[in-house]
């Protein structure tokens, strides 16, 4: 019998769907009832998409085994859907493990930024680096974000601060995105900070100017897929007026607004992308009640790095001020060279005990609230019929497992599925 399907993950302890109702997000009371299946299966097509996911016994019942092309007996195990990071800066070059003893020694983000490191030291080495470099470090770092699980991840240029260096990073990214087997949603961050000898009056008339018009070009002519606009808007980086100048030119181009804001300084951040209507913001740690509140109305996601508030010593985002107020919260690695971390389950356990979030809140902030985030919460973020078949199959009883073991992901990771084909086996393993 020819086979129909491409993968049956069968007998799971628990299948985490998330949610399965088609909700493009979950907040309230909704992120504490995750709807678990036990003693579940999972079905998936030739086409890389859920067929069907329920009790081992009516899904078996209906897809005999012999029209898989490969069946996981994952008996004791957990299955959860690919993890998706919100806000990572991956493609860059030049060392900064320097930098670390100045913050241990007491340096601010700024005082790094001030005496010649930060943002402008990568900005160097990044425009010296041949694109070739850059994609194999690009490739190694998002290998490493799939073996900790996630099956999707946002990826931003701004390490050039001009039109030749933005462009090669996001020519980067997207021979990225066609040539490994992990998703990829691209952000173009030429506004990430004001080049060396410019004012921010110069560097946002570059970027309106200069750098979004050949961007657009490039998009027009098929070469380039980009999908967020993406600044930072801060004190001595980029004001709100020059912030909402340049998300609106992004916007009026098809662009999601996905931007750093409210992170050092109560900039109304949030404010300005709630009414510029953001997809999400990321960071918030210094946001203002008045932004939570305008966000929650706007439906604008909120993008939490608890690994930048922890490395930075910064005060924590106030995720449960946020949750209560029914803001659509969601989770991100930030993985750069101030924050390296290319793990979601490391970032789940931080937002749980440094920002008291529920274990229910954090995968849910890793998972659909993150997909709605990158605006991908109709193909990503639950295990629903219809949607990708990205998946992580745990080694363990309980989904909890992955968040409770802090730095043990690698141990409880069995598998991690992108549409329906294994990209990553963990065979070396021992149950828990």
């Amino acid at each position: 019998m020819p086979t129909k399907y491409r993968l049956l993950v069968k007998n799971a302890s628990q299948v985490v769907v998330i949610c399965s109702n088609g909700e493009k997000y979950l907040q309230k009371d909704a992120v504490q009832n995750l709807c678990v299946v036990d003693n579940g299966s999972v079905v998936i097509g030739c086409d890389g998409l859920i067929k069907a996911v329920g009790p081992s016994d009516d899904v078996q019942a209906e897809y005999p085994e012999e029209l898989f092309e490969k069946v996981i007996d994952a008996t004791g195990m957990c299955v959860i859907p690919g993890l998706v990071d919100a806000h990572t800066h991956p493609v860059w070059a030049g060392d900064r493990v320097h930098e670390f003893a100045m913050k241990l020694a007491g340096a601010s983000y700024m005082d790094v930024h001030r005496a010649g490191g930060g943002i402008h030291f990568t900005v160097e080495h990044t425009r010296a680096a041949a694109a070739p470099d850059l994609l194999a470090s690009l490739t190694a770092r998002l290998g490493r974000m799939l073996r900790a699980g996630s099956t999707l991840v946002e990826c931003k240029s701004g390490y050039g601060l001009e039109l030749e260096t933005e462009v090669k990073m996001l020519e980067v990214i997207e021979k990225a995105r066609r040539s490994l087997p992990i998703n990829i949603s691209s952000t173009y961050c030429g506004a990430h900070a004001v080049p060396r000898g410019k004012t921010v009056a110069e560097a946002t008339e570059d970027v309106l100017r200069v750098q979004l018009p050949a961007l657009r070009r490039r998009i027009t002519a098929g070469d380039l897929r980009v999908d967020n606009i993406d600044v930072f808007c801060e004190r001595g980086v980029f004001d709100l007026d020059a912030t909402r100048a340049i998300l609106q030119a992004g916007r009026d181009m098809g662009l999601h607004i996905n931007f750093h804001g409210d992170e050092l300084h109560p900039m109304n951040s949030a404010q300005l992308g709630a009414e510029l209507g953001a997809l999400a913001i990321s960071h918030l740690e210094e946001v203002t009640d008045e932004g939570i509140a305008a966000m929650a109305t706007a439906k604008t996601a909120a993008v939490l790095l608890p690994t930048t508030a922890y490395i930075l010593r910064l005060p924590q985002p106030r995720a449960r001020a946020m949750l209560e107020a029914g803001l659509i919260v969601a989770l991100g690695s930030d993985f750069n060279p101030n924050a390296y971390c290319c793990s979601m389950p490391l970032v789940m356990h931080l937002a749980c005990v440094n920002m008291r979030m529920t274990m229910p809140e954090a995968l849910v902030g890793a998972t659909i609230n993150a997909a709605y985030a990158l605006g991908r919460s109709d193909t990503h973020g639950s295990l629903e019929a219809g949607k990708h078949g990205d998946l992580v199959v745990l080694n363990c009883r309980r989904w909890e497992h992955l968040i409770y073991q802090l730095g043990g992901h690698h141990e409880v990771i069995r598998y991690v599925i992108i549409k329906g084909s294994v990209v990553h086996d963990n065979d070396n393993i021992l149950a828990f």
